[in-house]
């Protein structure tokens, strides 16, 4: 079965920051644009940031545009989203998608797995 898994999430306090990743099982990321995105609660899920397969384009969405940074190490067959400056705002299920091009919209996307809980206090 083809799977992205999101990891690294965590409890952080305001102005903190978290590295999360997003890694494949049973195929390589590699060849694929990867999006992540976020789920409040009562939210529909929203992207956060994409990334091409070749590095060379990248998007970020407005609420996160100068705090988080994607990148992509293909030797380790992973993505990164480095997020500082949190704020509670930013509490949300966060979940990595592989695709062919990079998008913030989820039909974009055709690799999906389980997301990985940040929490941001005041």
């Amino acid at each position: 079965q083809l799977q992205v898994v999101a990891s690294g999430g965590g409890s952080v306090q305001f102005g903190g920051s978290l590295r999360l990743s997003c890694a494949t099982s049973g195929f390589s990321l590699n060849d694929y644009a990867v999006g992540w995105f976020r789920q409040a609660p009562g939210k529909e899920r929203e992207g956060v940031s994409c990334i091409s397969a070749s590095s060379a384009n990248w998007h970020y969405s407005d609420s996160v545009k100068g705090r988080f940074t994607i990148s992509r190490d293909n030797a380790k067959n992973t993505v990164y989203l480095q997020m500082n400056s949190l704020k509670p705002e930013d509490t949300a299920v966060y979940y990595c998608a592989a695709g062919v091009y990079p998008s913030l919209s989820t039909t974009d996307y055709e690799y999906w797995g389980r997301g990985t809980q940040v929490t941001v206090s005041s």
